[in-house]
């Protein structure tokens, strides 16, 4: 089981800042992939290998450097200025915080027995019973230990009896000596929980059951006896060819699609998470260890810091993510896979996050000019530090480098969203959409029509119900945790109209996706062409604020985006219109484009 970090570490201006002592050389912004045992990882059982539990927040210190200075986004600074004090390090605080969630103090900070909390009544002890079977050893003889974790070990083991009699097993056993908080707890039943709803995908592995008894957890699981992906990674000399690693992340994403779309997100996702069940080359692979995944809801933002730092997402360490976190892991995992280097390195926990929030991938150095152009953009797609122009793990199927007509593409929850989005949004907004829509490329297209397709239209035609239908259709228990099908309830327009193809792409694009295309400008000018003709309107300062939802202070920089002319949106405010804006706080001199 993974760890999570406690939500009371603070965050200071959403960066990480450390300064590291003595002297120091410069460093890559990439460096090759080390052996299995030197990869951070966050505390899961993964079978051969004893892991180091981390977790990680950004640093709760302003920045040492001095004003105008900006750090160095590839290297860690050296002792360039001289301290009364040395510089509190960004992990102290993350590492008291998750003792703290562990349940362990330092001997002086020892509980009182019987101590009382603020209400006056004594803590209760902690109840560690779950209700699971008790006779695991009746049904199972277990065997040697394959693999071990912050919180237990896996072992081997053989069926007695039942459907699996004579099967070889993976038993996960996590220690209830060291279920020390609510949350250990709860974090033990939720994991369970998604396994066993989860399983059925042919890339998930596969849960049997789980026991308990007085000391431990007992989860039976499928045996994977590949090794896990890093193994194989390093095996090749830390490269895979571009077919090879082709096979390896249509599996990935295959898999963390399900899983999004049920409203789970893994929030560890590594090589050492990713199983071969055989030894074969063409072994199918099985994502492992849910002892770090959550529920989120639909629109909900995630605030805990959890995972491994050389696959953590900006987004995570400004304390604000959802399930586009996943896709920047896949964007690393497929860096290392095509080059042999990790894209974000440091020698400290806080350089590599200084790293991800700042550096960008080296795309230069070899082996990256003898890479198709292809297999680039599908990265940089991955690792857009905007989680809003981050491709889905559905969005990532249909990608050139990707596609293939023989494989169907996974139904993609971001649609649901777009959709609820468009159908609450004002006329205007629909136009300006309808608009874009007519000047979509053809790759982002053949993403939309399978899309519809999978909704299946009627008669050229989709409504509530087949939003319904689809949803429900790909359904497990953990939708139901997760809440996902509340989104159909705020698309309700849809129940009173049908949507044909081409206001569905007019609703199911994403403005942030295309502004990173190549071709955006010439995107945006045919769109603009469109809305000229079917959508613009004179429209003044005021609607237009009221239409971004923004106060009076908003009307010096509207303004500027209608046309003197004619009283329409300009271009130039007609992309911008498309984005949106932010009116920040008082810190900032003027609004801020998100």
């Amino acid at each position: 089981m993974g760890l999570c970090c406690s939500k009371s570490v603070s965050v200071v201006n959403n960066e990480t800042v450390a300064a590291d002592h003595g002297p120091k050389s410069p460093q890559p912004a990439a460096s090759p992939l080390p052996s299995a045992n030197s990869v951070s990882g966050a505390g899961d059982v993964t079978p051969g290998r004893s892991t180091p539990a981390h977790s990680f927040s950004t640093s709760p210190f302003t920045s040492p450097l001095p004003h105008g200075v900006a750090p160095s986004p590839a290297r860690t600074p050296g002792r360039k200025f001289r301290w009364p004090l040395p510089p509190p390090s960004p992990a102290k605080p993350i590492m008291a915080a998750l003792l703290r969630r562990q349940g362990k103090t330092k001997p002086k900070d020892g509980p009182i027995p019987e101590e009382q909390t603020e209400g006056g009544e004594v803590e209760r002890p902690l109840d560690k019973s779950f209700g699971y079977s008790k006779n695991i050893g009746a049904k199972y003889e277990l065997g040697k230990e394959v693999g071990r974790g912050h919180f237990g070990h896996t072992c081997w083991a053989k069926a007695k009896k039942g459907d699996l009699k004579g099967q070889s097993v993976a038993v996960k056993i996590i220690s209830k000596a060291k279920m020390t908080t609510a949350i250990s707890i709860e974090d033990v039943r939720r994991e369970v929980k998604m396994l066993k709803a989860l399983s059925g995908h042919n890339n998930m592995v596969k849960f049997h059951d789980v026991f308990e008894d007085a000391n431990n957890v007992y989860i039976v699981m499928e045996l994977c006896e590949g090794g896990e992906l890093l193994d194989r990674i390093l095996s090749r000399g830390g490269r895979y060819t571009e077919d090879d690693a082709k096979a390896i992340l249509v599996q990935i994403l295959d898999v963390v699609a399900f899983c999004h779309l049920q409203g789970v997100v893994h929030r560890d996702l590594k090589p050492e998470n990713f199983l071969f069940v055989s030894k074969g080359d063409d072994s199918p692979m099985k994502v492992i260890d849910f002892g770090l995944s959550d529920f989120v809801r639909p629109d909900q933002r995630l605030n805990d810091i959890v995972g491994s730092a050389y696959y953590v997402a900006p987004e995570v360490l400004h304390r604000s993510y959802s399930v586009e976190a996943d896709l920047w892991s896949i964007g690393v995992i497929t860096y290392i896979l095509l080059c042999g280097s990790r894209p974000f390195w440091a020698r400290t926990e806080s350089g590599i996050f200084r790293s991800v929030l700042r550096a960008n991938p080296n795309f230069d150095d070899i082996p990256w000019p003898s890479i198709s152009p292809e297999a680039k953009d599908f990265v940089k797609k991955l690792l857009n530090k905007d989680h809003r122009k981050r491709m889905t793990a559905a969005q990532a199927l249909a990608h050139p480098w990707l596609r293939n007509e023989n494989r169907a593409i996974p139904l993609d929850i971001s649609i649901f969203r777009s959709v609820k989005s468009y159908v609450r949004a004002t006329p205007l907004k629909r136009a300006a959409l309808k608009a874009l829509s007519k000047a979509l490329t053809e790759d982002e297209l053949i993403f939309l029509r399978a899309q519809f397709s999978l909704l299946e239209p009627n008669n050229g035609f989709v409504s509530l119900d087949n939003f319904r239908a689809a949803l429900m259709k790909n359904a497990t228990d953990t939708m139901k945790e997760s809440r996902v099908p509340d989104i159909l309830n705020l698309m309700e327009q849809l129940a009173y109209k049908k949507m044909d193809f081409e206001e569905f792409c007019a609703a199911a694009l994403s403005v942030y996706q295309l502004e990173v295309h190549v071709d955006w400008e010439k995107i945006a000018a045919t769109a603009f062409e469109h809305f000229q003709r079917e959508g613009n309107r004179v429209i003044s300062v005021e609607e237009l604020a009221q239409e971004l939802n923004l106060g009076p202070s908003a009307y010096t920089v509207l303004s500027d985006w209608i046309s003197k002319s004619d009283g329409k949106l300009s271009f130039n405010g007609y992309t911008k219109y498309l984005h949106g804006v932010t009116i920040r706080s008082s810190n900032s001199r003027q609004p801020q484009q998100v």
